[in-house]
């Protein structure tokens, strides 16, 4: 990983590894907001979650570790014009729901835990003036449709659930003179007409309709149709056609006794029975249930689920996500539980506690039950890094002793198990190529020890290059089939020993290490993408020789180059800008890791489909940057 390289001052040196003497406030983030099955951020509260969640429709607040929901604001009840339905349209309570409906014609009023209408507006009753019908005179109620006629003459009500005249203020006179007039209306069924369904007064045309099916009145003049005795309302079970019916209170009253009915009107949907919530496995049709609740229970049970509304949106997922790892690079509690504070979304913590002390295999420990117990409780696995002190002849000493391995062996393991984590991760660097074999060998043993114990293993892999990897310690395809991790890491590409200034990762050199690693067949599933969170910063006289190099954290980055005015240029080798200053005679440069940056690597591990990143460290990084990672998760 090498981690040697990165330069502290001294005096942040001891801040980070001096013991705490008063505990800080706990600020890890332990609950989670989600607007639908988008994860917005994170909070340590569940005040301060659910005070961020109500400023967003469709939200929830999900305990982190558990998934477990303390509080959502989906609504109960959501209004429908027809088959449209406005963001603003859904409600908690029902008279909420009611007063807003009442503003607007054709609506109705769903609640979403049962099938169907709890409310609606569909008119029920026609004003009619002679033939001529405008739209806004359908009414609710046949009193309403009265009240408008009396500024008329000549009209009628037609009561629309079963096409019936049943009021009008025309005269007995009147209708007297016009049945004695010359016939204008004749009743049509299909293209057929009979000699007596000829009619000189609507109504009685109207009447004649009634007793045939699907039959209409038209004017015998300009055949212009006036009037249809028609069934405009159609059920549906799933797709299939079942039957028709001239009014929807007919229409439901049918469709009670079934399953998965829709009812459509001139074509669009308007009323269906289908349980709201569905769960899917992929894309692959569950169940359905009338309560979130109920779907959301029923989903946990399936790996790769998702909740579902019945118009498609979804609300909850267990997708696999990109695995957020990172390392702490430290052993103290206060250190750990600063670093972790500042994140949202990370998953795997990962201690520096172990350490391999001598040739004869005994274990350096700095681990802490307590600290493990602490991120535990937070939600977060447990992964304390284990290493070689970076010592080539110490560790070929040590693999060529199989006693000391065993002895190294069973005190990690029993002390991992003691300690309650999750796993193991194995960085052990500047291991020489004549040690290939027994390094496998020793993985082997560790692996085949943690996995008896339920222990998992992870080991850190450098990028290196496949055409000299064959020559290396590491036997990337056999240690892939050891343990359950490989992390790439892919930076150091230019370290403190370059001869030459260069990227610490540059995206395409970061892109062919996945692609040269999956080349060996290790799985996507077990292969971590490596992050760097800082940059090296490269010093370099007049005559353009390089006198020295160092570290900087990415999270001072952007006040460095306010600083030193320094310029920015877009350098198409790395896909990063280079970033350049001079002061005191000398140049500077360095290759800029930002939010961009990071986004593109985390594209890298989306793109090959792997099963994370893996941060090196916590603490070089601004919070922000976590909350950006959280989107792209």
């Amino acid at each position: 990983m090498k981690k040697r390289k990165i330069l502290l001052s001294v005096a942040l040196s001891l801040a980070l590894f001096a013991p705490s003497v008063v505990s800080a406030a706990d600020l890890t983030s332990k609950y989670r907001v989600y607007q639908n099955d988008v994860a917005l951020t994170e909070f340590p509260t569940v005040q301060q979650a659910i005070q961020y969640a109500q400023w967003y429709n469709h939200s929830y607040v999900e305990e982190i570790g558990t998934r477990r929901w303390v509080w959502n604001n989906f609504p109960r009840y959501r209004i429908y014009q027809n088959d449209i339905t406005l963001p603003n349209w859904e409600f908690s309570n029902l008279n909420d729901a009611i007063a807003e409906a009442k503003r607007w014609g054709y609506v109705s009023i769903r609640d979403l835990q049962s099938g169907g209408w709890v409310w609606n507006n569909y008119p029920r009753y026609k004003l009619v003036q002679d033939e001529i019908a405008p739209d806004n005179w359908e009414f609710v109620t046949l009193q309403e449709a009265i009240n408008v006629s009396k500024y008329y003459t000549n009209v009628h009500v037609i009561d629309m659930t079963n096409n019936r005249w049943i009021w009008d203020n025309i005269t007995p006179e009147e209708k007297m003179n016009r049945r004695a007039g010359t016939p204008q209306y004749q009743v049509v069924q299909g293209t057929y007409s009979a000699p007596e369904w000829k009619f000189a007064y609507l109504e009685d045309a109207l009447a004649e309709s009634l007793n045939w099916a699907g039959s209409r009145v038209e004017r015998i003049d300009t055949k212009a149709t006036v009037y249809k005795n028609a069934k405009p309302y159609e059920v549906y079970q799933d797709n299939n056609f079942v039957q028709s019916f001239v009014s929807m209170e007919e229409a439901i009253a049918f469709s009670q006794w079934y399953l998965h009915i829709r009812i459509k009107w001139n074509g669009r949907e308007i009323w269906n029975n289908f349980p709201f919530y569905r769960v899917y496995q992929g894309n692959t049709f569950v169940s359905e249930h009338n309560t979130l609740g109920d779907a959301l229970y029923y989903a946990t049970h399936y790996s790769n689920a998702s909740v579902r509304l019945y118009d498609g949106t979804s609300v909850w997922n267990n997708y696999r996500k990109l695995l957020f790892w990172a390392w702490n690079g430290s052993s103290a509690m206060d250190t750990i539980q600063k670093q972790v504070q500042n994140t949202v979304g990370l998953d795997v913590d990962s201690p520096t506690w172990f350490q391999l002390d001598d040739a004869e295999g005994n274990l350096k420990d700095s681990s802490s039950l307590e600290t493990s117990n602490w991120l535990k409780a937070r939600g977060y696995e447990v992964h304390p890094l284990v290493s070689n002190q970076f010592d080539s002849a110490l560790t070929s000493q040590f693999l060529s002793n199989t006693a000391a391995q065993q002895r190294f062996v069973g005190a990690l393991v029993a002390r991992s198990v003691q300690l309650g984590v999750k796993g193991i991760n194995v960085d052990f660097e500047n291991v020489v190529g004549k040690d290939r074999a027994a390094f496998t060998s020793f993985i082997a043993m560790l692996s085949s020890a943690a996995h008896a114990s339920g222990l998992t293993v992870s080991i850190d892999l450098p990028r290196g290059s496949v055409k000299w990897n064959h020559l290396s310690a590491f036997d990337h395809a056999k240690l892939a089939t050891l343990v359950d991790y490989v992390i790439t890491m892919t930076y150091d590409q230019y370290y403190s020993g370059s001869q030459s200034p260069g990227s610490v990762s540059g995206l395409q050199w970061a892109e062919e290490g996945v692609q040269e690693f999956l080349g060996y067949g290790i799985p996507r599933d077990k292969l971590l993408l490596g992050i760097p969170y800082y940059v090296r910063e490269w010093k370099m006289d007049a005559s353009g020789a390089m006198v020295s190099n160092r570290a900087i954290y990415m999270k001072e980055v952007p006040a460095l180059i306010a600083s030193k005015k320094a310029t920015t240029t877009w350098d198409s080798q790395f896909s990063q800008y280079r970033v350049e200053y001079s002061e005191d005679g000398y140049r500077y440069v360095l290759w800029l890791e930002n939010e961009d940056t990071i986004k593109a690597r985390l594209a890298i591990a989306k793109k090959y489909d792997l099963a994370g990143v893996a941060s090196w460290r916590l603490g070089y990084e601004s919070a922000d940057l976590w909350k950006t990672m959280l989107q792209l998760k």
